[in-house]
């Protein structure tokens, strides 16, 4: 089968690779209908997450189709349309029992495209896979399932929930990203009394704005003074950091007011001064995470029922099965402020009719 290797820190090449099969009695083998490319992709191919090694197939987020199944799986069956996601779950260990499926320790969390194979291929072996995929209904489409593998539940877990958003409060979302623009997209589901997106590119910008974002603080202009004027001067209640580079993360501990919270959502692969001069004596709260995914099926209940429309995120296409539609989709995603790219989707083609 093809699929996208990493190469060390720039290099990557579809190439021919073996293809996957059941290794233990609780894996699947999902046929990949469409995949789509993360921002921690990236970061990888920058050389931010050493725990990659070279020969790794690159992906953690698909939607597919179960083709094998191992003796130990007892609810998937060949056949089954299902989202694979980014987290795994052993949902036997401390952590799976707690529903932080994100530290598992026996063997699971964020393992796709990091530690095993992942899904930017023709077809994906996924570890536990009574634990660790979710199977679809009809009425939800493969864009807007893909989106539920990982920057939905990850902005609303790591984001919203964290942060703490509650009805009224001003939440500030530093980064308008895909990521960032999910937060918007659930700060939503809390009835915020205003939402500020803060960027550099005015197209993130006036996508944040379509999502729910109703005020906009783009390239020379004050952050801080806009947040100001719409809190009498106190400060976001939750300040959402979506980048992942010490500037931003700074930035948000400057815009939060005394007793509100930092909520950390992006990969950083540098330092970020903590200045605990200033924040000691303001009571505010810093979080961190990686994602658990406990809130995929609830997420999924409220893409089913028409609450929240994920293929908003989707702005450009590619074939799965065409020689340069991976290196066209990373090129298109890499650089956001040429293209407009928010996400990108590679599909398999429709089989024939008969």
């Amino acid at each position: 089968m093809k699929a996208l290797v990493y190469h060390g820190p720039g290099r990557r090449s579809w190439e021919e690779v073996p293809d996957p099969s059941v290794a233990e009695p609780s894996d699947a083998v999902v046929r990949v209908d469409a995949v789509t490319i993360c921002g921690t992709d990236l970061h990888i191919l920058k050389g931010d997450v050493p725990e990659v090694k070279p020969g790794r197939v690159l992906g953690h987020e698909a939607v597919g189709t179960v083709t094998a199944t191992g003796d130990g799986v007892s609810t998937l069956r060949a056949g089954d349309r299902v989202l694979v996601s980014c987290i795994s779950a052993c949902g036997r260990c401390r952590y799976c029992r707690t529903g932080s499926y994100g530290q598992c320790l026996g063997g699971g969390g964020w393992i796709l495209g990091h530690l095993v194979d992942g899904t930017q291929a023709e077809y994906v072996r996924v570890p536990f896979a009574d634990t660790s995929v979710h199977r679809l209904p009809e009425t939800v489409s493969d864009e807007a399932a893909l989106m539920l593998a990982d920057i939905l539940p990850t902005a609303y877990e790591v984001g919203v929930l964290n942060g703490r958003v509650r009805p009224g409060d001003t939440v500030v979302v530093v980064g308008a990203g895909p990521i960032g623009l999910a937060v918007v997209m659930t700060a939503r589901l809390f009835t915020p009394g205003h939402i500020v997106a803060v960027d550099l590119a005015p197209a993130r910008l006036e996508a944040a704005r379509r999502l729910g974002a109703d005020v906009l603080v783009g390239p020379g202009e004050d952050a801080a003074a806009a947040v100001a004027a719409l809190t009498d001067g106190l400060g976001a209640d939750v300040a959402v950091e979506a980048v992942g580079v010490p500037e931003t993360f700074e930035l948000c501990a400057r815009l939060v007011r005394p007793g509100g919270h930092v909520a950390n959502v992006g990969v950083h692969g540098a330092p970020a001064t903590l200045h605990l001069e200033e924040l000691w004596i303001r009571n505010v709260t810093i979080t961190t995470g990686l994602v658990d995914t406990f809130s995929t099926p609830d997420l999924l209940a409220m893409v089913a029922a028409g609450r929240l429309d994920p293929e908003a995120f989707v702005t450009h296409r590619f074939a799965l099965d065409a020689p340069d539609g991976m290196d066209a989709a990373y090129a298109a995603f890499a650089d956001p402020r040429a293209t407009g790219a928010l996400k990108v989707v590679l599909s398999r083609a429709a089989p024939a009719a008969p």
